[in-house]
C-alpha cells in the first residue's frame, strides 16, 4: 500500500492542530508556545507561517518557515564600513531583498522541522518541498515575490536527505554553531574553573576581579516590563553593531517571551551603581541550555569584561542545573572559544528565483555571508 502524504500552510500559531506539541518532544523552538512568541513579538520585517504534514488526517510532520523582507530595515549591520560592505549591501537590497527561510533565522541548529519517528523520510521531504512551493505562489500572489529560499541549520549528516530533493540548491556553509559540552563529573562551577589550564584560569580570574561591584539579578517578568526601553536599547546597540543583520527584534520581545514561556526562559540583568549596563537570555531546551540575544554598554563591557563574564555565568548556571550542554550559536567565536566551546559546521540549502543569479549563486552568496577568521582556543589541561 503507497503512503502519500499532504499539508497544510497555517498563518498563525493559533490555527495550529491540537496535537502539534506531540511532534516537539525534543525541541522547545517547534511547540506551540514559543511559535506564539514568535508570531507576536516577531522582527517588523518578518512574516511566520507554519506547515503541517499530514498521512490522512495523521499529523506526521511539522515545519517553520520565516519571511524575512528588507524594507522595513533600517540597516543590515554598521559595523563594517568598507566597499564591499555597500557591494553586500546593495546587493543584498536587491537581488535578495525577500528571502524566505525553512527554519529560523534568530536561532542556530535545526529548528526547521520535526517528524514522526515512523514517518518515510523520502515522501516527508518531497511534502515539504511541494509545501515550499505553494507558500512561495501565496506570497507572490500577495505581491511578495520571494528572491532566495533557504533551509538551515544542519549538521552533515542531517543535510544529506535535504540535498536528495533539493537539487537545484547551492549548499553553504556559514560561521560555525559553537557548542559547549558539560562534562558529566563537573557538578559545580568550581570543577570547570579546575579543568582549565593555568593560563585560562588566570583568564577566569582576571575577569571575575574586573567584575567587582557589577551585581546580577535574575528578573521577574515584571522587572522585565519596567526595564523593558533600556533592555532594548542595549539589545539594539549590540546588534545593529554586528557585522551583518537581517532583522531587529520588537521592542516588546524579550516580555512576552518571559509571559509565554515562564522558567523555560531567563533574562538576567547586570547592574552597575543602580544602573542597569547590560543583560543575556537564555533558554531552557531539555537537556540543552540554548544562549539567546544580550545586550550591554560597550564602554563598560570592555573595562568590566562583562561579556566574558556573561558567558562564565552561563556556564555556571548550565553546570549546576545539570545540562549536557550549552548552544552559544554564532559570533564573537573566538573568546566562545577561549571558555571551552566547540566549533560544529553547519550546513544549509539556498536556491534564487532568478536562473541567472541561481547559476552564479556560489560567487553571489559570498557577498551576502560575511567571512570570519578567527583563531579556535582549547582552554583545558
Amino acid at each position: 500500500m503507497t503512503t502519500t502524504y499532504s499539508f497544510e500552510i497555517y498563518n498563525s500559531a493559533s490555527l495550529l492542530p491540537q496535537e502539534w506539541n506531540s511532534l516537539t518532544s525534543d525541541n522547545i523552538f517547534l511547540t506551540r508556545e514559543y511559535l506564539t512568541v514568535l508570531e507576536n513579538s516577531c522582527p517588523v520585517n518578518m512574516i511566520c507561517h507554519f506547515i503541517g504534514i499530514f498521512e490522512e488526517t495523521k499529523l506526521v510532520g511539522i515545519a517553520i518557515t520565516q519571511f524575512l523582507f528588507a524594507e522595513k530595515l533600517e540597516s543590515f549591520g554598521d559595523r563594517d564600513q568598507c566597499l564591499k560592505t555597500s557591494v553586500r549591501n546593495f546587493a543584498f537590497k536587491n537581488f535578495a531583498s525577500h528571502v524566505l527561510f525553512v527554519g529560523n533565522n534568530m536561532l542556530t541548529g535545526q529548528n526547521a522541522f520535526a517528524f514522526d519517528k515512523n514517518i518515510k523520510l523520502t515522501k516527508a521531504i518531497t511534502t515539504l518541498h511541494k509545501a515550499i512551493n505553494q507558500l512561495k505562489k501565496e506570497l507572490k500572489a500577495k505581491g511578495k515575490k520571494v528572491h532566495i529560499t533557504s533551509i538551515k541549520d544542519f549538521t552533515e549528516t542531517e543535510i544529506k536527505p535535504l540535498q536528495a530533493k533539493f537539487k537545484n540548491n547551492y549548499t553553504f556553509s556559514t560561521q560555525p554553531n559553537m557548542i559547549f559540552e558539560i562534562n558529566e563529573s563537573w557538578k559545580t562551577e568550581q570543577d570547570y574553573i579546575d579543568a582549565l589550564s593555568k593560563k585560562y584560569r588566570d583568564q577566569y580570574k582576571r575577569a571575575r576581579k574586573k567584575a567587582d561591584g557589577i551585581v546580577k539579578q535574575k528578573m521577574s517578568l515584571n522587572d522585565i516590563l519596567k526595564y523593558e526601553d533600556i533592555i532594548y536599547d542595549l539589545y539594539f546597540h549590540v546588534a545593529k553593531n554586528a557585522p551583518f543583520n537581517t532583522f531587529f527584534l520588537a521592542r516588546n520581545h524579550f516580555s512576552f517571551f518571559k509571559e509565554i514561556m515562564k522558567d523555560d526562559f531567563l533574562l538576567y540583568g547586570y547592574f552597575l551603581d543602580g544602573k542597569l549596563i547590560g543583560f543575556n537570555t537564555l533558554i531552557k531546551n531539555g537537556a540543552i541550555m540554548d544562549t539567546y540575544f544580550l545586550g550591554y554598554d560597550e564602554s563598560i563591557q570592555r573595562e568590566k569584561m562583562l561579556y566574558l563574564n556573561m558567558l562564565y555565568d552561563m556556564i555556571a548556571y548550565s553546570i549546576n542545573k545539570g545540562f549536557r550542554e550549552i548552544v552559544f550559536a554564532r559570533t564573537a567565536l573566538e573568546i566562545k572559544s577561549s571558555v571551552g566551546a566547540k566549533p560544529l559546521k553547519m550546513y544549509g540549502l539556498i536556491t534564487h528565483s532568478n536562473s541567472l543569479i541561481n547559476h552564479n549563486i556560489a560567487r553571489f552568496f559570498n557577498y551576502l555571508e560575511p567571512k570570519t577568521d578567527w583563531q579556535e582556543r582549547n582552554p583545558f589541561k
